[in-house]
């Protein structure tokens, strides 16, 4: 008698066996974004057939080589820790939010600025698990390059945000 599937867990696990997330939904993603990105834009004409063929390859070429499934598999753990803190961050904010905020638009200023620091945050988190890419080295050079992105930021804000004219009267009472 064959053994029943007990859990999801098990489910979850015979589907990573079968390679469902390590080449299934990253090739489904790919596809997807490059079908979307070409039926949008109609850069190669308006045949679904020539973009379909074109993200068909493009999703092949990508799962040749492992880079693609080990980067998601690094990546996406810590989307989701970002988007579930994303998430806190606007039931919070929905307790002091008020109708009047909406007009005033600091509520998007404030929500741009926790999904920027989120997002770099991931990316961060990802390049220093990820070996393909350095993340050994970015690992322990992050301090300097925190340090080289803060300094530019602040070389910037000193070239285009300081110096603005005040506009003067012309003098006539």
């Amino acid at each position: 008698m064959a053994k029943g599937i007990d859990t999801i867990t098990e489910v979850l696990n015979q589907w990573a066996d079968a390679g469902v997330f390590a080449y299934l939904l990253p090739f489904l993603f790919i596809f997807a974004v490059v079908f979307g990105i070409l039926n949008k834009t109609k850069v190669l004409g308006e045949s679904k057939g020539v973009q379909a063929t074109i993200a068909l390859a493009l999703g092949l070429l990508a799962l040749q080589f492992d880079y693609v499934s080990n980067f998601f598999s690094i990546l996406m753990p810590y989307a989701g820790i970002g988007i579930a803190v994303l998430l806190i961050a606007i039931i919070l904010m929905g307790l002091i939010y008020n109708e009047d905020d909406a007009k005033n638009s600091w509520v998007m200023k404030v929500f741009f600025g926790v999904g920027a620091a989120i997002f770099l945050v991931v990316v961060v988190t990802s390049i220093s698990d990820s070996y393909l890419i350095g993340g050994s080295r970015f690992a322990e050079s992050w301090p300097a390059i925190t340090a080289a992105v803060v300094l530019l930021l602040l070389i910037s804000f000193v070239i285009w945000g300081g110096g603005r004219k005040r506009e003067t009267g012309t003098g006539k009472s």
